[in-house]
């Protein structure tokens, strides 16, 4: 049996044999990565500082993982003692997280649709993730051999389907729905993370008579609100903040009158019962598709005097949201974008102050932000260093179009449209913004053709790490901005870095297209003696 065989197998033994526990998901992250935000705060900030600000441009590649026939990948690893575990449509694989090499693989066959996945949980000694047709699927940790699934949703529509890492809590497996944007009620649901029976479901739409129903008209019954985003936890008010998707029709809203609650919002959600404690819509009664879905940040800082506990948003309708995470009060929204004429500010009670005539007709409007939004699920993050978040942001405009047609569910209307591009496609910046205030304190400028969707992640080194719009893995200074490092992947990035350390070595992974790459500080080649052959006598 060859060395690395026998390390690859001392380390499977070790880590199969110890269990990931709720203590362990709360500590997250340090040389692990346990969650897909890495914390239950949201915040993707780590603690590991070998790798800095002074030493970062001597970073270097240290593996790639193909994966034949996926195209964009959208899930962020996890990592725990020294095993990394991906996610594709329907399929998980184990890899060595030093080397990249494939310890197992998981794909579900019997799945009949393939959507994108985000990514994976892991609880114990068992890994869960969804597969496109809303099984939840626990497998062995050591193997990949599965435990059980369960499904949790009837997603036998070819539009209706599940692409959310699941999030866990205690004992709960927190699963989601997408497909809102084809007409579907949304959900979230906790799952016994022992047999994937359900325990609680909290609607996004109200059923007729409920309280919320009075804010629709037609529609209710498919009106949106997807949760296809996972969400975050806070352990000490034993809360989650869940962000739900747009109404359906997207673009048409002459049937639907009213708010459209709880589409486009933020839940506040008691994480053993399922009850909603509190609501924040963002975009009330939304006609351009502007669903909420990006992370909830979950942050403890002095506000006007007195501590906290906040819970920071970057929406895409182009305003970053501070609100009271205990009770959802708003405190402050600032405008994220400098391309923005479809409000003039959010009101004191937090609703949009709306400019008349910008909204989606039969001929045409051109709105900002675009269909994309000023923000979206590009992973934000914050550094407690230096207190400010870090925030893709889109810098576009679209002409939005309207359509009175009778929609149906399931059928692919959407009530109209967005685009084409205006001559100027877009612009996306890396921008660091004072959670409390709003203001923005530093900017970095990305060249590309708008199309990204990586995220970023902040280390205690002073760094944040983010994949840029022309493919490029970048690193900058945390406090200024400045440009430290780079290395481009050759193709498009459409996921979020993470970072974590094995055997004592720090690295840095990007999920690109189609393959992962992992990176690390370089380090020179030990030259061995060159022993020459004694000659002999003649």
């Amino acid at each position: 049996m060859r060395k690395a065989t026998i390390t690859l197998f001392l380390i499977l033994s070790s880590t199969s044999s110890a269990q990931v526990t709720q203590a362990d998901l709360e500590a997250s992250p340090n040389a692990n990565w346990l969650t897909y935000a890495g914390d239950y705060r949201g915040t993707r900030h780590s603690p590991l500082t070998q790798i800095h600000t002074g030493n970062v441009n001597t970073m270097t590649a240290k593996w790639a993982h193909h994966l034949a026939k996926v195209d964009g990948l959208r899930m962020t690893p996890i990592v725990y003692q020294g095993i990394m575990y991906i996610t594709a449509p329907n399929m998980v694989r184990a890899l060595d997280a030093r080397t990249g090499r494939q310890v197992w693989e998981f794909r579900d066959t019997r799945a009949k649709k393939s959507n994108v996945n985000r990514g994976a949980a892991i609880h114990e000694d068992a890994v869960f993730f969804v597969t496109s047709d809303c099984y939840l699927t626990a497998l062995d940790r050591g193997t990949g051999a599965v435990r059980w699934q369960k499904q949790y949703a009837d997603c036998t529509n070819q539009t209706v389907f599940s692409s959310a890492a699941p999030l866990i809590v205690k004992d709960k497996v927190m699963v989601g729905i997408a497909g809102g944007d084809h007409g579907l009620r949304g959900f979230v649901a906790a799952l016994s993370v022992k047999t994937g029976d359900e325990v609680w479901r909290l609607w996004t739409i109200p059923a007729r008579g409920e309280k919320g129903s009075e804010t629709w008209g037609d529609y209710i019954e498919y009106g949106g609100g997807g949760t296809w985003l996972s969400g975050t936890y806070d352990p000490g008010l034993n809360m989650l903040y869940w962000t739900t998707g747009n109404t359906w029709p997207d673009f048409y809203a002459a049937d639907r009158p009213g708010d459209n609650l709880y589409t486009s919002s933020l839940l506040g959600i008691d994480a053993d019962t399922g009850k909603m404690k509190w609501y924040f819509q963002f975009t009330p009664n939304d006609t351009r598709d502007w669903d909420a879905q990006s992370w909830p940040i979950l942050i403890d800082l002095p506000f006007q005097g007195k501590p906290r506990k906040l819970v920071v948003h970057a929406n895409r309708n182009g305003f970053f949201y501070t609100l009271d995470r205990e009770t959802g009060q708003f405190l402050n929204a600032a405008q994220m974008v400098d391309k923005m004429n479809w409000a003039t500010g959010i009101d004191a009670k937090g609703r949009p102050m709306e400019i008349p005539g910008m909204v989606p007709t039969a001929e045409g409007k051109l709105i900002c932000p675009g269909v994309q939004g000023a923000a979206n699920w590009n992973s934000s993050s914050y550094n407690p260093a230096t207190k400010l978040v870090y925030v893709p942001n889109l810098e576009q405009c679209d002409t939005f179009t309207a359509s009175a047609q009778k929609p149906e569910p399931f059928k692919g209307f959407s009530g109209g449209g967005a685009g084409a591009k205006p001559k100027d496609v877009g612009q996306f910046f890396l921008r660091a913004i004072d959670p409390v205030t709003g203001k923005r304190v530093w900017e970095y400028p990305m060249t590309g053709p708008a199309v990204t969707w990586a995220g970023t992640v902040t280390t205690a080194g002073g760094l944040v790490f983010f994949g840029d719009d022309d493919g490029h893995l970048v690193a900058v200074d945390a406090k200024t901005g400045k440009h430290l490092w780079h290395f481009q992947m050759g193709e498009p990035l459409t996921a979020s870095p993470i970072t974590y350390s094995v055997d004592g070595k720090q690295y840095v992974t990007i999920a690109s297209s189609t393959a992962v790459f992992s990176f690390g500080l370089f380090e020179p080649v030990q030259s061995t003696p060159v022993v020459r052959p004694r000659r002999l006598p003649r």
